[in-house]
């Protein structure tokens, strides 16, 4: 074959061709690689050559290991088991797109050698997932950005989830935007909302016709009970969902054997009591009320709100109204 790529970038070659095709299961020989030379890039050279380039790349610090079945690469940037972990969390990210799902899986797929991919049968199934439609979300992050490190306001479109299962505009928000959280395997943009004046938390994938204004944002320093900043440990232990009232005391007792469950919502920074029931436990934590009262309600069978009475008041009076509509 004439060669349509200069010898000289047969070092180049070699290396991509090992990151695709080789791995400690899957060797090549230095006469497997010659013959990808030629095929894939037209270039050819003697085994000598090969040889040669291969001590070159090691000199350069890429690590290929080497036996009597010949070559492979040794070490990716990323392992075959992060990979998929990564694979999975695109896959069940409600907030991406099928399609950009897609796109990224393929592109992850693409960082590890041709045997990985076959072992990856996400590929065929994003479609089968829950999805947003919202095909503005990655351009939305890019803006985003861009007014944090410009110190700007955003301004955009909320919407809702109509009967007809389709995005509909409920409001127009001006906001000074903070940070970008994934919280509940759903991704939030957490800002100052310049008309209520006070922090929201909305939904990345509900955001549409977003801009950068010329308006200056509100510094978060200047919101009451942010003035030291941003605290991503309370953020997760206090608001296990993204309500925006400020937290306080909150205690109850439960099952122990949902300590494992309250812990994983919660934090380790709450404080757990023995009863003289040894079946009970008492806790005691700082939360969101809102928060609680929702999580008080779908762990009904296993724990009782004591303390603050407002809150077990709000509580009770939601039960009874959830009795009446059973009745």
């Amino acid at each position: 074959m004439e060669s349509f790529e200069p010898k000289k970038l047969a070092l180049l070659r070699i290396w991509q061709i090992l990151k695709e095709n080789s791995d400690y299961d899957h060797p090549m020989t230095q006469e497997d690689i010659a013959a990808r030379l030629e095929r894939d890039y037209g270039i050819v050279v003697e085994r000598k050559a090969i040889g040669r380039n291969l001590s070159l790349l090691k000199e350069a610090g890429i690590e290929i290991g080497s036996r009597r079945a010949g070559s492979y690469l040794e070490c990716r940037d990323f392992e075959d088991s992060e990979l998929h972990m990564l694979i999975d969390g695109v896959l069940s990210s409600k907030h991406i797109t099928a399609k950009h799902s897609k796109d990224l899986i393929e592109r992850l797929c693409g960082l590890s050698n041709k045997y990985f991919r076959s072992s990856v049968k996400h590929i065929h199934s994003v479609n089968d997932w829950s999805k947003t439609d919202n095909q503005a979300l990655f351009y939305n992050i890019e803006l985003i950005d861009a007014a944090i490190e410009k110190k700007r306001q955003l301004h955009y479109d909320y919407n809702k989830y109509g009967e007809d299962k389709k995005l509909h505009k409920t409001s127009q928000q001006y906001v000074s935007p903070y940070q970008m959280i994934l919280h509940n395997q759903r991704y939030y943009l957490m800002a100052y909302s310049e008309y209520w004046g006070n922090v929201v938390f909305h939904r990345l994938d509900r955001i549409t016709n977003m801009t950068v204004t010329d308006k200056k944002a509100t510094p978060i320093s200047k919101v009451p009970g942010y003035e030291k900043g941003i605290s991503y440990k309370d953020l997760s232990s206090t608001m296990p969902y993204m309500y925006v009232d400020k937290p306080e005391p909150v205690e109850f007792t439960a099952d122990a054997g949902i300590i494992d469950q309250i812990i994983d919502w919660f934090g380790t920074d709450v404080r757990i009591m023995k009863m003289d029931d040894e079946s009970r436990v008492r806790v005691s934590l700082r939360a969101s009320p809102n928060a609680m009262e929702y999580w008080a309600l779908q762990y009904l069978n296993f724990v009782e709100v004591t303390s603050p009475p407002h809150l077990r008041e709000r509580i009770k009076k939601a039960l009874n109204e959830g009795m009446e509509k059973y009745r």
